[in-house]
């Protein structure tokens, strides 16, 4: 008994669809992964900045404390996208 020729044909476009979807899961796109990249710096950068500021308001430092996490939130961003990349090379 041969299969259904309907059945046969439905068989393997699931398989492509299916083949398809798993490479877009492993392999983003060059695009994405620079956006990301920036998206760690610049959110570090962002987050120590607003830190150090409110840390400055309330102590009445001005600016140091806004430099201090200014300059940790950029060593914390850079650590961000060299772990990154390093795990976007695996």
């Amino acid at each position: 008994m041969s299969k259904d020729p309907f059945k046969t044909r439905l068989e393997i476009a699931k398989k492509k669809v299916l083949d398809k979807e798993s490479r877009k899961k492993h392999n983003p796109s060059p695009i994405g992964n620079a956006f990301k990249l920036s998206t760690e710096l610049v959110s570090a950068v962002v987050v120590g900045t607003i830190i150090g500021f409110i840390l400055d308001k309330t102590f009445g430092t001005k600016p140091w404390l806004i430099l201090i996490f200014f300059f940790v939130g950029v060593i914390a961003g850079i650590m961000n996208v060299i772990k990154s990349a390093k795990k976007m090379q695996k």
